[in-house]
């Protein structure tokens, strides 16, 4: 039997027409099984139905190719994180100014807000996939005193670098500086340039320290993953999605962005390194360790990181809460990066480092000085905060090498420890042999005899010898008579050549 062509062309139609609409009730039931709220409970669920019912979680790419060829494209002073070059007047002008922050305000001044930086991540990261419904994120930036510059410069990159509708809010936390273009000029500035509102500001009375403002921000955050950042930071090429994606698939994994740096005279932006993972001594000093032998072989994927450098990191609201955020004990700043990693790691949680996700950060030449009068020693009260509630034995290690910490007056525990007994923590020798497992190969708990120690003096003239009275890490050390020689000299001259191989100044 013939079917007229055109009765064909009518079939033909009508069975393409069918297929359509069964493509589209698909999607749209799988939209509404993998897309739903935007939520990380939600998205939590909608993995387990992709589980059960054998459909792979929906991943998209996230990146602005658009964006990433314009700022490429750019030139001008300090475009693609390029160093400014400084003629002999600019360096001598830039000195002027390297102690209002540590950094070179003059320099900061000459580069654009939104300048660009180049993408100096592994090839890897471009194009790769993440989940399409990620959770929103609150940024919560603290600052004290901060160069205008560099910290409009932060929320700019953080928010022209990141895909529209993931970041709910970015809040600046201002720990009572004193500058008056930090009040109200600030506040008008922001609503001028955000009219939405996406970002604003608290002011708090007075300053309280680093933690207590990460902690205000914390309070008012509505985002369902709080992301700190530093005050003088640039979010590099698609920085969130890395972040956000381990947090969707497991709300109790802490994600930590590859930190990079700017450099504080020249503001250059480069790589510090290409990762490694974060730990301690046993004085409490951040250190770090190499990256494990099967992490190389995949270099855009995240690892795990036994401690946290501090200042940068994502972490879900619901963790951080349920984790009873940072331990209210603590002040102004030292500890609270461990603190915050031994309760993820301890109590369920897991802590990673993201190499996809990229931000740059300046490395002040010079602190910013608290008034520690009132504190007194806050970092080695902090410190045993710390050992006391989290390090069980090994928190010996830590007082054989700061005897007076066993003196100083922790304040009361009782809150902390019931967290961890809520929680149904881990033991921290747990933490030691699963976690930090190749910690105590470089870090002994016991120091080695060093190699030798003594003074040390000059071939060129020996009634020299070097001296640490007054250093510091920003003053070195210096040639002054020796002391050895000189009875009535004062100086610091008994060095130990370590284990480590490297020559320390011998505490008295």
């Amino acid at each position: 039997m013939r079917v007229h062509p055109s009765r064909l062309i009518r079939l033909s139609l009508i069975s393409l027409l069918l297929l359509l609409c069964i493509a589209i009730i698909y999607n749209k039931y799988l939209d509404k099984a993998l897309s739903g709220p935007n939520s990380i409970s939600q998205l939590i669920r909608n993995q387990d139905f992709a589980s059960v019912h054998n459909v792979k979680p929906f991943k998209i790419d996230w990146e602005n190719y658009s964006l990433t060829a314009l700022e490429s494209s750019r030139v001008g002073p300090g475009e693609n994180g390029m160093a400014f070059e400084l003629s002999p007047l600019d360096r001598e002008l830039s000195n002027k100014t390297i102690n209002e922050n540590g950094f070179s305000v003059y320099v900061s001044g000459k580069i654009k807000i939104d300048r660009s930086i180049k993408d100096i991540r592994h090839p890897r990261c471009k194009g790769k996939l993440y989940f399409s419904n990620l959770p929103t994120a609150s940024v919560i930036i603290p600052f004290f005193e901060e160069h205008w510059e560099t910290l409009l410069r932060t929320v700019a990159s953080v928010l022209n670098r990141a895909p529209s509708g993931l970041i709910k809010e970015i809040i600046l936390v201002d720990d009572g500086s004193s500058r008056k273009y930090l009040k109200d000029e600030l506040d008008n500035h922001l609503a001028t340039a955000y009219p939405s509102g996406i970002v604003r500001v608290i002011h708090l009375e007075q300053r309280g320290g680093l933690i207590r403002a990460k902690t205000a921000g914390a309070r008012e955050a509505t985002g369902e993953v709080l992301i700190f950042l530093d005050s003088h930071c640039e979010a590099g090429i698609n920085w969130l999605p890395p972040l956000l994606d381990p947090i969707a698939a497991n709300y109790k994994t802490v994600v930590c962005p590859f930190i990079d740096v700017i450099d504080a005279n020249t503001f250059e932006y480069r790589a510090q390194d290409e990762g490694a993972r974060g730990a301690f001594d046993w004085e409490l000093y951040y250190k770090r360790l190499p990256r494990l032998p099967e992490d190389r072989y995949h270099p855009d994927e995240p690892f795990d990181s036994p401690v946290m450098a501090g200042g940068l990191f994502a972490i879900s609201a619901k963790w951080f809460w349920e984790l009873g955020g940072y331990d209210p004990g603590l002040v102004i700043w030292g500890g609270e990066q461990y603190e915050l990693s031994f309760k993820i790691w301890m109590c369920g949680g897991r802590m990673i480092d993201a190499p996809c996700s990229r931000i740059g950060h300046i490395y002040r030449k010079y602190s910013t000085n608290f008034p520690k009068a009132e504190f007194g020693d806050f970092v080695g009260r902090n410190y045993k905060r710390v050992a006391e509630v989290w390090m069980d034995e090994y928190k010996e290690y830590l007082y054989k090498r700061r005897p007076r910490y066993r003196d100083l007056d922790a304040g009361d525990l009782t809150k902390q420890r019931k967290i961890r007994e809520k929680l149904k923590c881990k033991s921290f020798k747990w933490f030691m042999t699963e976690i930090a497992f190749d910690l105590v190969k470089k870090y002994p708990l016991i120091e080695p005899i060093s190699k030798a120690d003594g003074e040390i003096r000059s071939v060129a003239d020996s009634y020299l010898c070097l001296d640490a009275m007054g250093a510091n890490e920003y003053t070195p050390v210096k040639l002054r008579p020796c002391t050895k020689d000189n009875p009535n000299a004062i100086g610091i001259q008994k060095f130990e050549y370590s284990y480590h191989e490297d020559i320390r100044v011998i505490k008295q």
